[in-house]
């Protein structure tokens, strides 16, 4: 595939069935302003590192899907901002052909993983089911991607702007398997809780490495969601972030915003009714998220190292 191109250091990773995660690009570019996405980025990598596992940031650059970026690029990508093509499955061949360059959103960077060969996936939230979806059939690209590309996602769940409990029916209904990590309730996103349930508790990293390896192992083509809550320091009010979510669902209305702006419209907005403290929380979550799938990442590994001997 002459539009894939994968890093030396993950190449090697790959070749020597090492722990890798794979990092999306949207939220360089369209998740946080510049120099915070930048600064995340790049604490993301370090992150993955320091927890034993190789990181491989993901993005599209001069028709070429990358797997694994340098620093020049992700500061490319972080100073583009806003100009970067946000890029999910339908745009990927687009992109491609007029050799633009495109930031991946959680559908795109499970499609590129699953390219490469990499299993695990580190997000902050994922799209979802919107809350007017019975009116707009708005319905995020992610999901259909968990239900027929065989990634694991690690994530804080669903985005709070959405819809949770119709995203958890659609995942139900396509064989999604939602696992949390030590905890029986299904996060949302900024709060630790959104009183719904997760299908299964996995207590440990290697119990998820295991469920993994054996999905893979009976050929099941569906993703696999992992959530965990955000770390109880940056666990906002529940009645803080739920006003500012409706302020900013108004907003859009008022404003027309439909599509693919809607959500980094939505997530802009909380940031600023809420005085940039959401912010704060999604750089907390991500980074907490990345620690997890690491060390999910280096239990796969050894699991997938003792059954080929």
């Amino acid at each position: 595939m002459n539009y894939l191109e994968i890093h030396p250091e993950v190449k090697e990773a790959l070749q020597n069935n090492k722990p890798i995660v794979a990092l999306e690009s949207t939220i360089i570019s369209h998740g946080m302003p510049f120099p915070q996405n930048m600064e995340t980025a790049l604490m993301l990598e370090h992150e993955v590192r320091k927890y034993g596992a190789i990181p491989a940031t993901i993005a599209l650059i001069n028709g070429v899907i990358k797997i694994g970026l340098t620093e020049g690029e992700i500061e490319f990508l972080a100073r583009e901002g806003l100009k970067v093509h946000k890029t999910s499955r339908r745009d990927l061949a687009f992109v491609l052909s007029q050799k633009l360059t495109g930031a991946t959103t959680v559908a795109a960077t499970m499609i590129a993983a699953e390219m490469a060969g990499i299993r695990v996936f580190a997000t902050g939230g994922i799209g979802g089911v919107h809350r007017d979806a019975t009116e707009t059939f708005d319905i995020s690209a992610d999901l259909l991607e968990l239900s027929q590309t065989p990634v694991a996602v690690v994530c804080a769940g669903v985005k709070s702007i959405l819809d949770i409990g119709l995203t958890l029916e659609y995942l139900e209904t396509m064989g999604v398997p939602v696992l949390g990590y030590q905890s029986d309730d299904m996060p949302a996103f900024y709060t630790s809780k959104s009183g719904f349930k997760v299908d299964f508790n996995m207590q440990t990293t290697e119990e998820i490495a295991h469920f993994i390896h054996l999905q893979n192992g009976m050929s099941l083509k569906n993703g696999i969601l992992i959530t965990q809550a955000i770390p109880k320091a940056y666990d906002m009010d529940p009645f803080i972030i739920d006003v500012a979510i409706e302020k900013a669902l108004t907003l859009q209305k008022e404003l027309g915003i439909k599509g693919k702006n809607t959500t980094p419209f939505l997530l802009a907005k909380v940031k600023e009714f809420t005085g940039g403290e959401s912010l704060i929380s999604n750089i907390a979550l991500v980074q907490n998220n990345a620690r997890l799938a690491a060390e999910i990442a280096v239990s796969l590994s050894k699991i997938n190292l003792t059954s080929s001997n």
